[in-house]
């Protein structure tokens, strides 16, 4: 017995771009989702058809097929239409596949070239930030810090990242051994860097950690809006101009920005 012949896909004829290709309802039915992500709670129709722009009718009918799939729930008290237990177990699943460094590291060439500077990745280990990728960048660096080290809370742009978002109860023993260290800052002057971090969302330091370097971190968040990682931008002392930071500074706030999307956070 034959197979039944289906008919041509129109998006295997001559001259259809690839990036055209796609079906719009499925498009349509992640605008409401996306409704209902960004309303960060339960939401009435009216609430969910006027933020996906959609007439309350042609809405519900999206709801009511997203509702089949388990991807919308509906209470049967409030009425109101809430994220549903599929994509719940859809986002955990994602979230355990996500690696974390890899996905942002990903950005890391774009924005050494950007800035034509040194980039350097950190997480949190048991013993405070450490470096686990290095890119060169196009000016050299009198010495660079290798992958694996352990960098200081104090005295390092990315360390003063994590001292100002990182829980006391996490930071607090490492920096209190810090600050007994000679020459350590003094609480006040801690506290006064961490306020900078929160306000600008950069740290600064020159020659806290390598002598003749000027390096700029700033934070990535994750979707559990914890913070995983900090990249850098290590720079020559004799290029880091107010003008070469001030643009240094806005390419890595917007790679940072451009990170933590690709991390879920929003």
């Amino acid at each position: 017995m034959t197979a039944p012949q289906l008919p041509p896909d129109p998006s295997d004829e001559p001259g259809t771009s690839p990036a055209r290709q796609g079906i719009q309802s499925v498009e349509l039915a992640m605008t409401v989702l996306q409704a209902l992500e960004q309303g960060l709670g339960p939401m009435t129709l009216s609430q969910i058809a006027v933020a996906s722009r959609m007439q309350p009718s042609k809405a519900h009918r999206y709801l009511v097929s997203l509702g089949r799939a388990g991807l919308v729930a509906q209470s049967s008290r409030s009425g109101r239409y809430d994220l549903g237990p599929a994509l719940r177990r859809l986002g955990i699943e994602a979230l355990r596949r996500m690696d974390e460094v890899s996905l942002v590291s990903e950005h890391l060439p774009a924005l050494r070239d950007r800035t034509g500077h040194a980039v350097n990745l950190a997480v949190w280990g048991d013993n405070g930030p450490v470096v686990v990728r290095w890119e060169y960048g196009s000016y050299a660096l009198p010495i660079t810090v290798r992958v694996g080290a352990t960098m200081s809370l104090l005295t390092s742009s990315i360390g003063r990242v994590y001292l100002a978002h990182l829980p006391k109860t996490l930071t607090g023993p490492l920096l209190r051994g810090q600050l007994r260290m000679p020459g350590a800052p003094s609480r006040d002057e801690v506290d006064g860097f961490t306020a900078d971090v929160l306000r600008t969302g950069v740290a600064v330091t020159s020659g806290g950690v390598v002598p003749g370097v000027v390096s700029v971190a700033a934070p990535v968040f994750s979707a559990a809006d914890s913070l995983p990682l900090v990249v850098a931008v290590a720079l020559p002392a004799p290029q880091a101009t107010d003008a070469e930071l001030a643009s240094v500074t806005a390419g890595l706030l917007d790679s940072a920005r451009a990170m933590s999307q690709e991390l879920g956070h929003s």
